[in-house]
């Protein structure tokens, strides 16, 4: 496409999300309507076969949203009062908030470089309450797993992974929620691969676990219908199946287009010592990145972002720009994490999705470096 004088570059487009394969995604809508099969229906099914095969996982768990998938795996895991779990306040508040309503305590802790959890941080928290670690893979980059795997390991510590952001992504190969007791994914419309509300997965290499996972999710009940423990009504609608089925045939082509826009953000951008780029798709062999968003560091950051909005351009920053322990309230008081603060302090997500055409992105690229008088 071309760039006029007045370009309107939205953060997301949403209407996109439908748009791209409308025809598709309306039949399969309306065969589930028509059949009135709306309740954990064979569209279901499929699609829990076809994204653990995606991934490589022995099961897949179709769940209510991304933070009900992360209190299941906590209560299956038997984690709750008493236990500490650890998680870097570089997240989404879901991810305390799953750890909170399992009834244990979160434990924040630093970040690396990279974005991800600092694996030493994680291990300078562990006490004698400590029960497990929540990684969150960020932004659609998997974490050092070698390291945290090691660690809990070590410890004798569950491993729950907040993949929220990184369906596809791989770290060494293998691909991220896949790692340890069970991984957490989102379907919110909009990530990678996201449905028309809210939606979640989980993931697990363990068939008593996923019989477990199972029954937490539908109100205890086994495959006989028979309540056998507590659960919570957090099914994953057969609607959003179907159409996540359609979209999941998509994805790789998806993932390949991210990062590509990833690629020209970070050939454009990489020279500017004012800004401090994510590792780009080349990098590191280890890691496969997704980019479920493009997060930057940028010196005088809200006057660049103002820049880039008189000139069409939507940024924002992640989570009202506050780490997890920083929202008051929250029983975090005097706790300090300095990488954390650093990072908050300079960061913000440029448009990265697939409705973005190359043009816009140099563009926004163009805007950045005449900011910086590059």
């Amino acid at each position: 496409m071309s760039i006029t004088s007045t370009p309107s570059i939205p953060f997301f487009r949403y209407p996109h999300v439908f748009q791209q394969q409308r025809e598709e995604i309306t039949a399969a809508m309306m065969k589930v309507m028509e059949r009135g099969a709306f309740i954990l229906q064979d569209e279901l099914v499929q699609f829990e076969q076809d994204v653990a095969r995606f991934v490589g996982s022995r099961h897949a768990i179709g769940v209510a949203d991304g933070t009900e998938s992360m209190i299941i795996a906590l209560r299956a895991a038997g984690i709750g009062a008493g236990d500490e779990v650890i998680f870097c306040s570089h997240t989404y508040i879901a991810t305390a908030s799953a750890i909170h309503f399992a009834g244990a305590t979160p434990v924040p802790v630093d970040m690396r470089a990279d974005r991800c959890i600092d694996p030493e941080a994680v291990r300078k928290a562990i006490t004698r309450r400590t029960k497990a670690i929540i990684p969150t893979q960020l932004n659609g980059r998997t974490c050092d797993m070698d390291a945290i795997m090691s660690i809990a390991s070590e410890h004798g510590l569950v491993v729950i992974e907040d993949a929220a952001q990184a369906l596809g992504s791989k770290f060494k190969g293998r691909c991220a929620g896949t790692f340890g007791f069970a991984g957490s994914i989102s379907l919110y419309p909009a990530k990678v691969l996201g449905c028309f509300g809210d939606g979640g997965l989980l993931f697990t290499q363990d068939d008593a676990v996923n019989e477990t996972l199972r029954e937490l999710r539908d109100h205890g009940r086994n495959r006989d219908g028979h309540v056998v423990r507590w659960g919570l009504n957090s099914r994953l609608d057969t609607l959003q199946a179907a159409i996540l089925l359609v979209k999941l045939r998509q994805f790789p082509a998806e993932i390949a287009r991210r990062r590509e826009l990833a690629s020209i953000y970070h050939d454009r951008l990489r020279d500017l010592e004012q800004m401090t780029l994510p590792p780009g798709p080349t990098d590191n062999p280890d890691h496969f990145d997704i980019y479920q968003n493009y997060e930057v560091e940028g010196d005088r950051r809200d006057e660049l972002r103002a820049h880039l909005q008189e000139r069409g351009v939507r940024t924002i920053v992640q989570w009202a720009g506050t780490p997890v322990h920083r929202f008051a309230g929250l029983g975090f008081d005097g706790v300090r994490i300095p990488g954390v603060e650093r990072f908050f302090e300079r960061c913000f997500l440029l448009p990265m999705n697939t409705s973005l055409a190359n043009d816009e992105v140099h563009y926004v690229c163009d805007c950045i470096r005449g900011f910086y008088g590059r």
